[in-house]
């Protein structure tokens, strides 16, 4: 099963400088309907203005990924950690028993950012965070491993839950195949461009589709476009 979600069907807020488009239940959003995918609990898709950002705030229990599309963005964190982020970064922070962060666009230009929630495997976790950095290039016509619990190396930030995020730039009239296990889940979202799903379900740039009880997967794109697929339990 294929449900598709439209960019414009998500819940939009525009604070002046802050304009956020959520995926599921968030903040002053609450629809008891879309709370969650499996373990994924969040989607925003974030535009920062330079020199604003989210002052210091408390999370726990929550697995965060952060990950730039355009511009830079400035993390700090009471477990000591600093880092500046731009497209080909990956921010992962496990909240676990309690953390304090902030993030901040230091830049002039405007940050698009899109940052992700996912409950953890467990509970009471040691508070952490890390950067990773992949090359944007290997992308091109393949589903690129950039987060992972069960995929490790360098350029994947690990995490704790049993998921994998891809992201891909499919050149036009390419195609890709993606297989899972029975019972899993796939999160996709159309970042730029247009593709269609398993030769019926045409997005477009920002749709989203939940899929289930679907193992194979083949995603098409006439016209060339950047994707994200998660690999869900």
């Amino acid at each position: 099963m294929i449900l598709h979600y439209p960019a414009a069907s998500r819940f939009s807020t525009d604070l002046g400088w802050l304009v956020s488009h959520f995926s599921f239940s968030f903040g002053e959003y609450y629809d008891p309907e879309n709370s969650r995918f499996g373990p994924m609990r969040v989607l925003n898709d974030d535009y920062v203005q330079g020199g604003r950002g989210f002052g210091a705030h408390p999370h726990r229990e929550m697995e965060i990924v952060s990950i730039v599309l355009e511009g830079q963005l400035e993390h700090q964190d009471s477990t000591g950690h600093r880092a500046i982020t731009t497209f080909g970064g990956v921010q992962r922070m496990t909240a676990g028993t309690g953390i304090i962060h902030s993030e901040v666009n230091p830049g002039k230009e405007e940050v698009c950012l899109l940052q992700m929630w996912f409950d953890p495997e467990e509970r009471g976790l040691a508070p952490s965070y890390e950067t990773t950095e992949f090359n944007p290039a290997e992308m091109k016509n393949h589903l690129l491993p950039v987060v992972s619990k069960a995929q490790t190396g360098p350029n994947i930030a690990s995490i704790h839950q049993d998921l994998t995020l891809y992201l891909s730039d499919l050149d036009p009239g390419r195609k890709l195949s993606f297989e899972q296990s029975e019972g899993r889940r796939i999160f996709f979202m159309v970042l730029e461009g247009k593709v269609t799903l398993n030769g019926v379900n045409e997005l477009n740039r920002r749709d989203s589709a939940r899929i289930t009880d679907t193992a194979s997967l083949i995603i098409e794109s006439s016209a060339g476009a950047r994707i994200m697929l998660i690999d869900l339990p």
